[in-house]
């Protein structure tokens, strides 16, 4: 499992984390799902999906990413809209799975993202270590 160095673990200040320590080596990788956003979602959880879409802005852009250890509950918030399969089959339950960034759908999603970057600042100060050592 690919580890995204430097990709913040966390919305600071919360406990919606945004990459998982280690594979799953029991049952697998959890599989992405496309999950639907109420508009009545709370506030936090609205920061949360907005906070994780900027993250994978400033890592990715509009290049293809690998889904690595990503987390899959907070992956899945976007998956199927702003965020799609780079490749052709896509394994849902796959760590090493191909996944970019569809700028239109995510503009339009989060424009805030978009119209002011700065407002979007992460350091390593997040909660988890940033030297990790290889688990695998």
């Amino acid at each position: 499992m690919l580890k995204h160095r430097g990709f913040p673990g966390r919305l600071r200040g919360t406990d919606f984390q945004f990459v998982i320590r280690r594979a799953n080596k029991k049952t697998g990788p959890t599989p992405l799902v496309a999950r639907v956003r109420y508009p009545d979602r709370r506030p936090p959880d609205r920061a949360a999906d907005t906070g994780f879409m900027a993250a994978l802005w400033q890592q990715f852009g509009e290049e293809p990413f690998e889904r690595g250890n990503l987390d899959a509950g907070r992956l899945s918030w976007l998956f199927g809209r702003e965020v799609v399969a780079a490749e052709d089959p896509f394994d849902k339950a796959s760590y090493d799975a191909l996944l970019r960034i569809d700028l239109a759908k995510a503009q339009a999603s989060f424009p805030d993202v978009f119209a002011s970057p700065e407002k979007f600042t992460f350091d390593d100060d997040d909660g988890f270590p940033t030297d990790w050592e290889d688990d695998d």
